[in-house]
């Protein structure tokens, strides 16, 4: 699939949500550039277009968190202020080589869910009427494969008629991926991503549907490390509604 074949994340989604869409976008879109560099050097058109429409739809999710008139928090001014770096590095990206396109943007997946996270946290910590009830569905080890899936860090391979999973941070068992399907949470891109070594086969990435995406956003919550970030530190509260950025223009290292 082409980078640039992107599928649009629905309206009524909310904006958790829709922010959790967008990392698995993100990734999306790092797999087929990585792909691409591995059989040919792709031609400008095959990132630029991918790489411009990513930093449109990270402004847009900005605009809908602000659109939610949240009382203004340090969690908050850092989660849109990661985002507005997300959009510019992906803007930023149309513009350069590939293997420069890809470094921009490697690192985004984790940055947008992680900003999810923390907006979905404050808005649970301050009642929101925007705060949706938890996903009774859900238990803590579905919780954590929704959140490794959620970050991109979830492939299966096929061996002898039988899927084995691999996950970067927390395993990520295979009856737990089968609940999760049966749910309707995720479905399987089939040889999306990278090759686990050189010469072997594409893996398949596993990726949130829209209902995941929806359901994790009742739930997730930032790790307890990355509310104690250097950049919660440095960054200070403004006015929730002077938080939504205006930009003209408004990242993952290879696993």
């Amino acid at each position: 699939m082409p980078p640039d074949a992107l599928f649009d994340v629905p309206a009524p989604l909310p904006p958790v949500g829709q922010l959790l869409v967008l990392a698995g976008e993100y990734s999306r879109h790092n797999d087929s550039l990585d792909l691409t560099l591995d059989s040919r050097p792709p031609g400008p058109s095959t990132y630029a277009a991918s790489a411009e429409r990513l930093a449109a739809d990270t402004t847009e999710a900005i605009t809908a968190v602000g659109r939610l008139k949240l009382f203004d928090h340090s969690d908050l001014a850092t989660a849109l202020m990661r985002l507005q770096q997300v959009a510019y590095l992906s803007e930023a990206a149309a513009r350069h080589d590939p293997p420069t396109a890809r470094m921009l943007t490697a690192f985004a997946p984790e940055a947008v869910v992680d900003s999810a996270a923390r907006i979905a946290a404050h808005m649970r910590r301050r009642r929101s009427a925007h705060a949706p009830a938890p996903d009774e569905r859900l238990d803590a080890v579905q919780y954590a494969a929704l959140r490794e899936i959620a970050l991109g860090h979830v492939v299966t391979t096929s061996s002898s008629g039988r899927a084995y999973p691999h996950s970067t941070g927390d395993r990520v068992l295979l009856g737990t991926l089968r609940d999760l399907q049966e749910h309707g949470f995720i479905d399987r891109s089939p040889r999306s991503a990278p090759a686990a070594f050189h010469g072997g086969p594409h893996q398949h990435r596993v990726r949130l549907t829209p209902a995941g995406a929806t359901a994790l956003a009742t739930v997730i919550t930032p790790p307890p490390a990355s509310r104690d970030t250097p950049a919660a530190a440095t960054v200070h509260a403004a006015p929730a509604a002077a938080t939504t950025p205006s930009l003209s223009h408004p990242a993952r290292a290879r696993r």
